[in-house]
């Protein structure tokens, strides 16, 4: 376990010190082997047969490409729950000023339906901030929340609550979630809510407005009703090995108290760390944090196919890495990789729907689309 902790030390300090192509040369050409040991089961669910949309679970594999996909599908032996999807479409993921986006372009055109400049977060391009979802959700009356893996400085659960023309203003992103129209916020990054420069104490200023402000799953796990704000790693979640299901543990529990607003509820969920080791090229923990993602996609799909009213859309807010499976075998569920990015690339990204509504999201159509349907199905 501290092998891979300091591999994971090593990998960041290396992506901070090298650009993408150095980070990319000499260590994609023979490419890299991923075996799953132990593959995990999927139920084949049957989807609701409703037509009212209640609520909206949106949920981002962040750097997930259709080829992340597929090398999780052969690496489980030819199933994810992914497979239960009813509908897939293609999603166009350029910002404003670039062709190759970012976390923060591409969460933003998510979050508010409007393509912004490379960097950007949850503002236009002239730096004007963008009504989320999450704002939209919460003006009529539904309840919303986001789950993540990652510090919640970083740019896409920053796009559903905050607005920053630089996504590395870390300091003043955590500062504006104190106006967020959230009712449930899970993730990292409690360094920035604490001995700050500026000498505010976040974690105070949302206590004030009304958030119960836990530190553990464990206290998390207890909390019954009302608003949460739950920071409970100084930086990021530990890596799946260490930390379980928890990306499932903490979104079940958000929807479990979203769910407790009869009007109904918005949630957005961020397996975050697959753009991390996309960046570093390492295939290992690529494929750990995507069955992760997958197997946090079953508990969400298991969950609205018994609520009946609730359409779950899975999509990316980029690829990130090159990622080209170039051989394999189903049977061992073995896989070989190679990269050609430590950065993104501009491929379009896959969208799955599962639930009431999920026929709107078919075709090829730009990343923004998917507000527009969400805003629509929701009547925000």
């Amino acid at each position: 376990m501290k092998r891979i902790i300091l591999n994971s030390i090593f990998f960041v300090l290396l992506f901070t010190i090298l650009p993408d192509a150095l980070l990319a040369q000499g260590r994609n050409e023979e490419g890299q082997t991923y075996i799953l040991e132990n593959s995990y089961d999927v139920v084949t669910l049957t989807p609701p047969t409703g037509k009212k949309v209640k609520n909206v679970i949106l949920m981002i594999g962040d750097g997930m490409s259709l080829m992340h996909v597929y090398s999780a599908w052969t690496a489980n032996r030819g199933k994810l729950n992914l497979d239960n999807s009813q509908a897939i479409g293609l999603s166009k993921t350029y910002c404003a000023d670039r062709l190759i986006t970012d976390s923060g372009a591409g969460g933003t055109a998510l979050a508010t339906g409007q393509k912004t400049n490379y960097h950007y977060v949850g503002v236009d391009t002239e730096g004007k901030p963008l009504k989320s979802l999450v704002d939209l959700a919460s003006e009529n009356g539904k309840s919303a929340g986001i789950a993540v893996t990652c510090r919640l400085w970083d740019a896409t659960p920053a796009t559903f609550c905050c607005h920053n023309i630089d996504r590395d203003n870390e300091a003043e992103i955590v500062a504006d979630y104190v106006n967020c129209n959230a009712d449930y916020v899970f993730g990292g990054g409690a360094k920035l809510f604490e001995n700050r420069e500026d000498g505010r104490n976040i974690f105070k200023e949302l206590s004030n407005k009304g958030f119960q402000i836990p530190r553990s799953w464990d206290e998390v796990e207890k909390i019954k009703n009302g608003k949460v704000f739950a920071v409970v790693d100084s930086v990021d979640t530990p890596l799946p090995a260490e930390r379980g299901d928890l990306l499932a543990r903490a979104s079940l529990k958000g929807i479990e108290l979203l769910n407790q607003n009869t009007n109904g509820f918005f949630m957005m969920i961020e397996g975050s760390q697959i753009d991390d080791y996309g960046h570093f090229n390492d295939l290992d923990l690529l494929m750990q944090e995507t069955h992760d993602f997958d197997r946090t996609i079953g508990k969400i799909y298991e969950w609205a196919a018994q609520d009946g009213e609730t359409l779950v859309v899975i999509t990316a807010d980029h690829e990130t890495g090159g990622l080209t499976l170039v051989d394999g075998d189903l049977e061992e569920g073995r896989i070989a990789c190679k990269f050609s990015t430590g950065g993104h690339s501009g491929v379009m990204v896959p969208v799955y729907a599962f639930g009431p509504g999920s026929e709107k999201f078919t075709g090829i159509y730009e990343n923004t689309a998917i507000f527009d349907k969400i805003k629509e199905l929701l009547n925000l």
